[in-house]
């Protein structure tokens, strides 16, 4: 018996990288303070900085940019003592969450201070918060200039949302992106995960990504569907 199915375009993993230089960075009121620190190094009022917001605010891009302007080393946050002997400035991304390592933070800030150089931090949480018992430590972290990031607002999430359909060549109404910032979850990384999703789904059927298969995916995602019935 011949099936009369049209067979299933299956979609291509092209690699599609988020961009994560300054060019790439939308700006708007949930992020303009962390924005407007990284532009002013290196003329910062304190040589610490900690950027603390959710996880998809937007850290890592931030962090990107500044470590490509400072030339920064990146350092483990488990193993901040490895950095001992390097110049700096230093990046630290996504600290706070587990164990730290607290000696290895004291010495990297009081070398930081002592040599003029600079020290980012991204943290989910403000460092009040970080799992940290050594009392010097603690204070080293009060002193520093700790900038908050927002979720993001509607003029992000929509800026991000036309950019990241843009960087796969995909043109969107502007119901779409209407549709998905009142509907998804208010973080880049679910934006990203949506329009890599939106992207497959349109591949597979063919077809454009109308307001209607915005709607039927953000569903799928929401009741943890892996897949769809085509």
């Amino acid at each position: 018996m011949t099936s009369t199915t049209s067979p299933r375009q299956l979609p291509l993993d092209l690699g599609h990288e988020p961009g994560y230089s300054r060019d790439d960075l939308i700006v708007s009121a949930s992020n303009m303070a962390a924005v407007d620190i990284v532009d002013r190094w290196p003329e910062w009022i304190a040589p610490i900085v900690v950027l603390a917001g959710p996880t998809g605010s937007g850290k890592t891009h931030l962090a990107a940019i500044w470590k490509a302007e400072a030339s920064a080393v990146v350092v483990d946050p488990r193993r901040i003592a490895a950095a001992a002997g390097e110049g700096g400035p230093f990046l630290i991304d996504d600290i706070g969450e587990g164990p730290v390592d607290e000696a290895g933070l004291f010495h990297l800030i009081n070398n930081v201070r002592q040599s003029g150089s600079s020290l980012l931090m991204t943290s989910r949480k403000w460092p009040a918060n970080w799992p940290v018992a050594l009392p010097d430590l603690a204070s080293r972290l009060k002193a520093a200039t700790t900038v908050e990031i927002g979720e993001p607002d509607d003029v992000l999430l929509s800026g991000v949302l036309y950019k990241l359909f843009a960087d796969r060549q995909i043109a969107v109404d502007p119901n779409v992106i209407g549709f998905l910032v009142s509907h998804i979850e208010r973080s880049l990384s679910t934006a990203n995960r949506i329009v890599e999703r939106l992207d497959s789904v349109a591949l597979e059927r063919k077809s454009r990504i109308t307001r209607a298969l915005a709607a039927s995916v953000v569903t799928a995602i929401d009741e943890g569907q892996a897949a769809f019935d085509l």
